[in-house]
């Protein structure tokens, strides 16, 4: 796929409403799918697994199923997806000083 600019390649990747979100919670460690639903308040189930499908398709996150019964599946980041981690700690770091802007500048 040809991009204008490097940026529209990335945002391919990660764009949309929940990807970050849930690769955020995934450098905290592996997680199950129950487990990120519920740190992700507001997702529906069909837009979870869609997300994480996206992000596996494109080789960011690690779907790895334990046989057992009931079967587990456990998400984690592949080193692929670990290579994104400046680009989202910048964004955790923007966030939190645009939240601490915005009370700022509610308080006045």
């Amino acid at each position: 796929m040809g991009y204008a600019i490097p940026v529209g390649a990335t945002l391919d990747v990660i764009g949309g409403k929940w990807k970050v979100v849930l690769m955020c919670h995934l450098i905290d460690g592996e997680k199950r799918t129950g487990e990120l639903k519920k740190l992700v308040p507001g997702i529906t189930q069909k837009m979870l697994t869609q997300q994480l499908r996206e992000l596996e398709q494109d080789n960011v996150v690690r779907r790895e199923i334990i046989e057992q019964i009931p079967p587990k599946v456990i998400y984690s980041l592949t080193d692929y997806g670990w290579s994104l981690r400046p680009v989202l700690d910048a964004m955790r770091v923007w966030g939190e000083q645009h939240i601490d802007l915005s009370a700022s500048e509610k308080a006045q």
